[in-house]
């Protein structure tokens, strides 16, 4: 699903003004490789990311999402980042902005593919040879294989 019924009544209302939301950041591992997908709208590769329904546990969200979005099948190890995004401007003009909760994500099982539309491919990296990919999500993978036990936040 590519824009949430909650927000698409949201934006009924507010038209293009920013709106806050809470999203999420899966950063699946397994035997030294990352999960990316390649999203359509904008060609960049990234985690798979999504949005927090109203009143969804984030992990539950990003879980979900890599199943939506990659076919893949992921255990939540731990909370790895916590951060805010740039405001984001949609080529339809819609803005927005999110408070992300980056997780790092175990491989329990399916092989990755673009499951739902919103991807144009799916696929394992090795962890020292990632694609390009913007820096707010090199950053979310790079704090998730960083192998602290608490998560990056800036106070």
């Amino acid at each position: 699903m590519a824009t949430p019924e909650f927000i698409l009544r949201l934006r009924e209302k507010i038209g293009h003004e920013p709106l806050w939301l809470t999203g999420v950041s899966a950063v699946v591992v397994r035997d030294g490789a990352v999960l990316l997908v390649r999203r359509a709208d904008n060609g960049d590769w990234t985690p798979v990311t999504g949005i927090v329904d109203p009143g969804e546990e984030p992990a539950r969200a990003a879980r979900r999402e890599l199943l939506e979005e990659a076919g893949v099948v992921g255990e939540p190890v731990r909370l790895t980042s916590v951060r805010v995004s740039p405001l984001i401007t949609y080529p339809n003009g819609d803005q927005s902005q999110y408070l992300n909760i980056a997780f790092l994500f175990r491989w329990v099982s399916g092989e990755p593919h673009p499951a739902d539309g919103e991807n144009t491919d799916a696929r394992w990296f090795p962890a020292d040879a990632l694609p390009p990919m913007p820096e707010r999500h090199r950053s979310d993978v790079a704090h998730a294989l960083a192998g602290r036990e608490a998560a990056h936040f800036l106070a």
